[in-house]
């Protein structure tokens, strides 16, 4: 096997190389979680082979290899601040693993990721620093004995680093760590004894791959009981290996990004000068490119919650850099082309839903356009207020109603302040994004998630794309019947295109005569109808000014988004309340004539059949 020097082409010795020993090559999953609730996006190789590893599913192998598309946005493995300034932290990223079932264990997985790295790849070995746990003793003398390594190039280290937990229970093991000495003049601690064993996030180490030995079952009690079955897991990233093969100890400068970064080059006719200047922008656009058109290949829409307001939050943080650095209109879908001609091999998927990933990129950067500086405005006197007052933190009920009303994410406005010397008060928008979900009733029939509400994305958006002028048009006078059409619905704090028979749903029109619970006068009830499809519609909420929801249960046929509709509201129930409110009136009226005018009306509730 000739030595490969590409990304394509170590991709492809990696699948081959295990291959020839006698490992399955599995197709990567889809980014998306659709089988672990904790997971927005696969962010392992091994997340498709975990009820393999737990017993509860057989396969027709026991030796498998992969190139499995990864992202990680959310929790400990959150590596978004760190893309840009990092010279080797991604949103998206391939990790290339080779995996046994029960099948070969330590020797064979050692032995493996060396003779790749040092035979394939041609890396010297005295570049290669190996680090086993410290009980690991088999692991060490395998290195030792039957690899050769030298014993100043095998270290031993604690749980922190080379210990591997499936959960609190369940498979877990020791790890073996292949690392790549970038040589003493790519230091950054300033350490005398600079060492892996300092475990600092010193640029002159590289952990390359990742060995994982699932030896043990760990008990509730913590204790462990060796499997009867051991297995092997083990992770390398794509760009890691391919920065040390093209010796391009910044990743952004192999071949996997460079090509994109070129492009922005070219889009804004820089001089390579501007281009190292602007590094961290030319950097931002190039990762979140990649992620975005990734995303939307794997059929991931633009959205308020879960995968789709991560891949809204990638578009515009990268859209918000490009004008940064000189960008004034949209240039992603130029990006994704690279990326799509670049990887379409390996990746089918992205040739084959190219057109509507340009259209998504573009159609999003355009919304984000139309707000954006608006947004930043906003932002800029926040901050000069902030700093005529001698204060370094924005509220966070400030930051959430830049995001309720100018569409601007919490990662931008934090990446904005963070480049002056200024911070957000996070917890602080937790809270208020909360109170607001309780005042305007979200809670109590939406899903709200951390950092977005659901309801004010899909107004602005709505807006935006001049679907409404400025909300929906409520006016409970119209009359008990009106024509419009449906411009949105939500099932389960989730924005949909249709609602089914037997689903509880929210369903927007651009106009409405239903009356919204205001006063302690109840909500209207009523159908919503159109060619046979029956919507009964059970309470009316406002979630955000701006936003009338009808929420019920779709008794016949289905809805659609843009479908023509007739809203009927329960006019002789809406007569009954009529009555009780004025009848609340004049006991009003009465108790203060008999009383005196102490009497005050603290508060009221306005039902069809009853009245306090």
């Amino acid at each position: 096997m000739k030595q490969p020097k590409t990304s394509n082409e170590i991709r492809q010795a990696f699948l081959d190389f295990f291959k020839e020993r006698g490992h399955e090559i599995v197709a990567s999953s889809i980014l998306p979680q659709q089988d672990n609730p904790t997971l927005l996006f696969t962010n392992a190789g091994m997340n498709q082979f975990v009820d393999v590893f737990l017993g509860k599913e057989k396969r027709s192998y026991n030796r498998a290899t992969t190139s499995q598309k990864c992202m990680r946005v959310q929790g400990k493995h959150n590596d978004l601040e760190n893309v840009g300034p990092s010279p080797r932290h991604h949103t998206f990223f391939e990790m290339l693993g080779n995996f046994s079932f029960g099948d070969y264990f330590k020797a064979d997985a050692i032995r493996y990721a060396y003779d790749f790295m040092t035979q394939t790849c041609a890396i010297p070995p005295e570049k290669l620093y190996f680090t086993v746990h410290t009980s690991d003793d088999e692991a060490y003398n395998i290195w030792a004995n039957e690899i050769g390594a030298p014993a100043d190039h095998i270290l031993r280290m604690g749980d922190k680093t080379n210990f591997w937990m499936m959960g609190d229970t369940g498979p877990c093991g020791p790890t073996s760590e292949l690392h790549y000495d970038w040589g003493a003049e790519a230091c950054t601690c300033g350490q005398p004894n600079c060492s892996v064993l300092l475990d600092n996030d010193c640029d002159r180490w590289l952990e390359v791959w990742n060995l994982v030995f699932m030896q043990f079952d760990q008990a509730e009690d913590g204790t462990r009981t060796p499997l009867p079955k051991p297995g092997v897991d083990t992770g390398m990233g794509l760009e890691r290996v391919t920065s040390v093969v093209q010796q391009t100890p910044v990743n952004y400068d192999n071949d996997l990004f460079s090509p994109a970064m070129d492009m922005v080059q070219e889009l804004l006719g820089d001089q390579d000068r501007e281009r190292a200047e602007k590094y961290v922008g030319y950097r931002v656009i190039a990762d979140h490119g990649r992620a975005a058109t990734f995303m939307i290949a794997d059929g991931v829409r633009p959205g308020s919650t879960g995968a789709g307001y991560v891949l809204r939050m990638v578009i515009r943080r990268a859209a918000r850099f490009g004008r940064k650095i000189g960008f004034e209109r949209p240039f992603l879908a130029n990006v994704a082309t690279v990326f799509i001609d670049q990887m379409g091999e390996a990746y089918p998927e992205l040739k084959q839903r190219r057109e509507h990933i340009l259209r998504t990129l573009t159609r999003e950067e355009e919304k984000f356009a139309r707000t954006v500086d608006s947004g930043l405005a906003q932002l800029d006197k926040i901050i000069a207020d902030l700093r005529a007052s001698g204060e370094t933190e924005i509220a966070g009920d400030v930051a959430f109603n830049l995001y309720a009303t100018y569409g601007l994410p919490l990662e931008i406005t934090r990446d904005v302040v963070k480049e002056l010397g200024l911070t957000v008060d996070e917890p602080g928008f937790v809270r208020a994004r909360d109170v607001h979900a309780e005042a305007s009733g979200a809670g109590r029939f939406g899903q709200y998630e951390t950092g977005v509400n659901v309801y004010a994305d899909a107004l602005h958006e709505l807006i935006t794309d001049g679907v409404l002028e400025d909300g929906v048009e409520y006016d409970p006078y119209l009359g008990a019947e009106t024509e419009s059409e449906i411009v949105a619905i939500f099932r389960d704090g989730q924005r949909v295109q249709a609602a089914e028979p037997g689903e509880k749903v929210e369903v927007v029109t651009a106009v409405t005569p239903f009356y919204v619970e205001a006063g302690g006068e109840v909500s209207d009830t009523g159908v919503i109808l159109s060619n046979g499809s029956k919507l009964r519609v059970d309470d009316v909420r406002k979630p955000v000014t701006g936003l009338v929801v009808h929420i019920g249960v779709m008794e016949n046929g289905r809805f659609t988004v843009g479908q023509g509709v007739r809203l009927r509201v329960d006019d002789s129930r809406r007569w009954d309340i009529r009555r009780n409110h004025t009848a609340t009136h004049i006991l009003h009226k009465e108790l203060r004539s008999h009383l005196g005018t102490h009497v005050q009306q603290a508060g009221s509730l306005v039902a069809p059949d009853r009245l306090r």
